[in-house]
């Protein structure tokens, strides 16, 4: 099925994951996941949709330290009636003002067309962080409206988090790689926003559009590895501390 795009003034890549089929033949609830690129640049308008017309009441930010601190508060922030939630999938590090210390520069060097970076790239945010996607989740699992979960790009931590909810919704590993794909639609777009971001600009300039796009192995390394592991993104979130109860109620907050 296509994307539902949500067209907004100041982001370019969201989108409501609601409408995916599951194996089981349901459908993954319209409401209650959103995801998207970074949300700095929202205007009024779209701060009002968001909240007024799509029930929005949580945000799930996967940046680092650094990038919400270079980037500044965004104009959700203002809002009291949403709540801010913020999970770094990256590990803890010294807050500074220059994105030559964001964490994804020690990647110097490396293929980042290849299938094999990719795929342990994503792992790495299970290995490194599991608090985090765990926390990710679970606010998921307990928001009384719509929650945004969103990075940078809105495609490599928000697809792991994103991928793995919908894992546990039922939704079959092929439609969870098509969704994550569906952000290359966009992926030009995407980068043109962050290269005017000043926690991104460096580190972009130097990298073309093909090394970003995403990469359907990457996102099959996670599904393949959470389900021969652990049974699925379900046994995953268990071994993380999580009982079959909250399990249960993160399947059925997406799926009604």
């Amino acid at each position: 099925m296509p994307p539902d795009w949500i067209d907004l003034a100041g982001v370019v890549n969201m989108r409501d994951v609601g409408g995916l089929p599951t194996v089981d033949g349901g459908r993954v609830r319209t409401g209650v996941l959103i995801r998207s690129d970074n949300l700095q640049e929202l205007t009024p308008q779209s701060v009002a949709r968001l909240v007024g017309e799509l029930g929005v009441t949580d945000i799930v930010d996967l940046r680092s330290e650094t990038e919400v601190h270079v980037e500044g508060d965004g104009p959700l922030r203002r809002v009291r009636a949403v709540v801010h939630h913020h999970h770094s999938l990256f590990r803890a590090e010294a807050v500074t003002t220059t994105d030559r210390t964001l964490p994804w520069h020690d990647e110097a060097g490396v293929d980042r067309t290849s299938e094999a970076f990719w795929a342990e790239h994503y792992l790495g945010y299970l290995r490194g962080r599991p608090d985090s996607v765990s926390a990710a989740l679970r606010v998921v699992a307990g928001a009384s409206g719509a929650t945004v979960v969103h990075c940078a790009a809105g495609k490599d931590r928000t697809g792991t988090v994103v991928g793995l909810a919908l894992d546990v919704a039922g939704v079959s590993h092929e439609q969870i790689v098509a969704d994550y794909l569906a952000t290359g639609e966009r992926i030009e777009a995407i980068l043109g926003r962050l290269l005017a971001r000043p926690a991104y600009a460096q580190h972009l300039a130097s990298h073309t559009v093909a090394e970003q796009l995403p990469r359907p192995e990457a996102m099959a390394a996670i599904l393949s590895h959470v389900t021969s592991e652990f049974g699925g993104s379900g046994g995953w979130l268990r071994s993380a501390g999580w009982s079959q109860a909250d399990v249960d109620l993160l399947r059925r907050r997406l799926r009604g």
